[in-house]
């Protein structure tokens, strides 16, 4: 993996090499912190960077941060603008992926949330696919659960929790999966390892809802804008069963990171007739044009990272 050049770090732009930690800090220590996970996205034809739904990342990330007591003195677009700032200094050409992450970042023994100093970083580098297998992925159920909200916070991207999807992950992947599927504790479709999910039965998209410990995804609320505005698709959240996914006549996962992957395989089962099915494909198309500002009617969700004016509220 390129390292970055730069990180926000302690409320200033640095050399990366100098954004560094303690080994005794908390988060480090204990998980007490949370991530956003951003992209950004180069538009050849116009030369431009654009950072897609930077603001609705952010204020899920400032919602996390109440679920740790963390309080930044920051909002959004002071957010927003900072990373403007950063993937300024880098200068990138090509797609990023940006990582801001609030933390605990006190140096002490003993596991809580009140009375710690809290800090922020961002830092951001070149990404492409996250799933190579991204047209034609082969997934398998986890035998691990996901988390319940009433153990860790699903709708935040906690860093302790993420010791879960480490092992759903390196689990499915060593099998020769491409990624795994995780029920929730009530037996039911929650999500990929680190992605939603979407599948489609008779011309419906169907997807768990936030209720089923899920995150509240930022390419999921996307899909079903474009899915519904664009494409009159009809879709439905609703809690999904087991073995619906291996009748179902399309299946795709989203994420930031995965953007819109589509699946051909679940436990060596086909999806349909095992290719990507028709309504995955014209999203994967549709997607990637919003998140370029492609899509005149969604241009608000690209903020352009070299254009001279900064963000307002």
């Amino acid at each position: 993996m390129q390292l970055p050049n730069y990180a926000y770090f302690q409320g200033r732009i640095v050399p990366y090499a100098e954004a560094k930690v303690g080994v005794a800090t908390h988060a480090l220590n204990y998980g007490t912190g949370a991530f956003a996970g951003v992209r950004g996205y180069w538009n050849d034809a116009e030369e431009e960077l654009y950072i897609f739904r930077p603001k609705d990342h952010y204020k899920r990330l400032l919602n996390s941060a109440k679920m740790l007591l963390i309080e930044l003195g920051l909002d959004e677009d002071d957010l927003t603008n900072i990373t403007r700032e950063l993937l300024q200094k880098e200068a990138h050409r090509q797609d990023v992926y940006i990582r801001p992450l609030i933390y605990k970042s006190e140096e002490v023994i003993g596991v809580r949330l009140h009375d710690l100093a809290n800090d922020i970083t961002i830092f951001s580098l070149p990404f492409g696919r996250y799933v190579a297998n991204d047209t034609g992925a082969h997934l398998t159920f986890s035998s691990w659960r996901r988390v319940d909200d009433n153990i860790i916070p699903a709708r935040g991207k906690i860093t302790g929790a993420y010791a879960n999807t480490a092992f759903i992950k390196t689990d499915a992947m060593r099998a020769g999966f491409d990624e795994a599927l995780v029920l929730n504790i009530d037996g039911h479709l929650s999500e990929g390892s680190a992605e939603n999910i979407f599948m489609v039965r008779d011309g419906v998209l169907i997807t768990p809802p936030i209720t089923d410990n899920i995150l509240e995804g930022i390419t999921r609320r996307t899909v079903i804008t474009l899915a519904s505005e664009v494409m009159g698709l009809e879709v439905i959240e609703r809690s999904i069963d087991r073995t619906e996914v291996y009748i179902c006549d399309e299946f795709f996962l989203t994420g930031t990171a995965a953007q819109v992957t589509a699946a051909t395989k679940i436990d060596h089962r086909p999806i349909g007739n095992g290719q990507m099915g028709p309504i995955t494909a014209e999203l994967r198309v549709l997607y990637d044009k919003a998140v370029r500002g492609k899509l005149p009617q969604y241009r608000h969700w690209n903020i352009a990272v070299y254009a001279q004016e900064s963000v307002k509220t």
